[in-house]
């Protein structure tokens, strides 16, 4: 889910005007799940990937932001511990927003403030929808949400199957079984070589392409059951 579809374009460039960015190199880990949040962060350029991370290492991605975004708000605004962690996936430039200036801005400009509530609900919206596809969708209809959430036009999208597998709780067979299936309906081609910074084996660009438009093929079920 696009959680900024509809919000004008810059309006948080605010916060970036008014401190130095930050340069992080690519894997850099900006701040650890079960920390405390003395600030949020306006992404400048790069890419930024948050997760969650279990104890016995298990990862699932919960989002990836590009430039123009927010991240870490949640846990800022509500003082408990981070619930998630975020690393740098390329070379990032970020702001970091603490209390002092999201006074300050939003004092000056109260429409931003209204923005930031709707912004930190579809937080909360994102997460549920999260919830609703572990408990009742099957893995292929999660692969093709995810792909159409990287690009809703159905153009290129730049990601490997492992990153594929992560943000859907699925195995990489699982993941690489659904894609089959989508190419061979014309849905889907992978290729473009590898990813930049990933010497993994197999560890390709997906470019997808026919995902886009009215939403889901109806080939995709709706209720729990389906097979994966």
């Amino acid at each position: 889910m696009n959680r900024e579809l509809d919000f004008p374009v810059g309006i948080w460039e605010t916060f970036a005007t008014q401190r130095p960015p930050v340069r992080c190199s690519s894997g850099y880990l900006i701040y650890l799940q079960d920390t405390q949040a003395t600030c949020f962060y306006y992404l400048k350029s790069g890419k930024v990937k948050s997760f969650i991370q279990s104890e016995d290492g298990m990862e699932r991605v919960l989002n990836l932001y590009h430039a123009g975004s927010l991240f870490g708000e949640a846990s800022f605004f509500d003082e408990l511990p981070r619930v998630s962690s975020a690393v740098a996936v390329v070379p990032c430039e970020i702001v970091p927003i603490d209390r002092e200036l999201v006074t300050q801005e939003f004092a000056r400009n109260p429409e931003l403030a209204l923005a930031m509530m709707k912004y930190l609900a579809r937080t909360v919206r994102l997460l549920s929808e999260q919830v609703d596809q572990m408990a009742f969708r099957p893995a292929r209809w999660r692969v093709a949400n995810y792909l159409l959430t990287l690009s809703p036009a159905g153009g290129p999208v730049s990601c490997t199957q492992d990153d594929i597998a992560a943000a859907v709780s699925a195995s990489r067979v699982t993941v690489s079984r659904a894609l089959a299936r989508f190419a061979a309906r014309g849905w889907h081609r992978s290729g473009g070589g590898p990813v930049p910074g990933d010497s993994e084996p197999g560890a390709e660009r997906v470019r997808q392409v026919g995902l886009g438009g009215a939403g889901l093929p109806d080939y995709f079920p709706h209720g729990a059951g389906a097979a994966g």
